[in-house]
């Protein structure tokens, strides 16, 4: 990798209150690049992306775009410099169509009046792009299924041209077919150029579209691994810290030296043998 990241953040913390939820993180976000961000419940993941998304303003360290030091302090911020955000709860309106979605908050309009017919065209366009099946971008959103739904909310990200775009959760709630219609979508912005964020549970998706997994533990980065050259345990066993268990700890203290063993044990035996011949005496 040797293009310099778009986005990129060094030594990011954030406290609420009592609760320290990220300790000096870093993170890099390419273009044309998947980056898988995981970590168990609590890990700090929803955190770190509302910090890029500008719903949460960090308490220290650096964000840079393009090289350059910038200050994300509300959402408006970030959807300046170009990134966009799709939460889990996709936050569209399930009485209004695809079109009316698609371009809620950026209406294109004629005369103070909207024009349907050029949002229409455009709307079209952008799904045919992105290869998206909808039977029509006119039925209400509440008909469509979970994984179109999904598609919708992504593309209506993509709608004021952003080149980094955050997902949330993107295959939680669905099947085995939509979950693959969402992981052919992200390719498909990797292929546009875009630099994605990809936030997952699931490891088998996560090592099927990314091409870096960066891991949160407790807040704090725990590894970033070429998604093709590691095992779903080796992540697993960084998302859980199962390399700070019972048995590696045993092996550190085989470690250590042992002269210092006899010497705790050498006062209590003498003790004991004293002890032992006064009572033979």
């Amino acid at each position: 990798m040797t293009a310099a990241p778009v986005l990129a953040l060094h030594g990011v913390s954030k406290r609420f209150g009592a609760v320290q939820a990220l300790t000096d993180v870093d993170l890099e976000i390419r273009a044309g690049h998947v980056t898988a961000l995981v970590g168990d419940n609590g890990a700090g993941k929803s955190t770190l992306i509302k910090t890029i998304a500008g719903v949460h303003p960090i308490d220290s360290g650096r964000i840079t775009w393009k090289g350059q030091e910038v200050r994300i302090v509300k959402p408006h911020d970030a959807q300046e410099l170009g990134i966009a955000t799709v939460y889990q709860d996709l936050a569209l309106c399930d009485n209004l169509d695809v079109v009316a979605n698609l371009f809620l908050g950026r209406e294109l309009r004629t005369a103070h009046i909207l024009d349907q017919v050029a949002m229409e065209r455009e709307a079209r366009e952008l799904l045919d792009t992105l290869s998206i099946r909808i039977p029509s971008v006119r039925i209400p959103v509440a008909s469509l299924s979970g994984g179109q739904r999904q598609v919708v909310a992504i593309a209506r990200a993509l709608v004021g041209s952003p080149e980094v775009v955050i997902l949330d959760e993107p295959t939680a709630a669905l099947g085995v077919e939509q979950t693959a219609q969402v992981l052919d979508l992200v390719e498909r912005l990797r292929d546009r150029g875009l630099g994605v964020v990809l936030i997952s549970h699931n490891v088998a998706d996560v090592r099927a579209v990314a091409d870096d997994v960066a891991v949160l533990r407790l807040g704090r980065n725990n590894g970033v691994f070429r998604a093709a050259e590691t095992s779903g345990e080796e992540i697993i066993a960084a998302i859980t810290g199962a390399t700070d268990n019972a048995v590696t700890r045993r092996s550190s203290r085989r470690e250590r030296p042992r002269d210092a063993e006899p010497e705790q044990n050498t006062e209590p035996e003498q003790n004991t043998d004293a002890q032992g011949a006064e009572e033979e005496a």
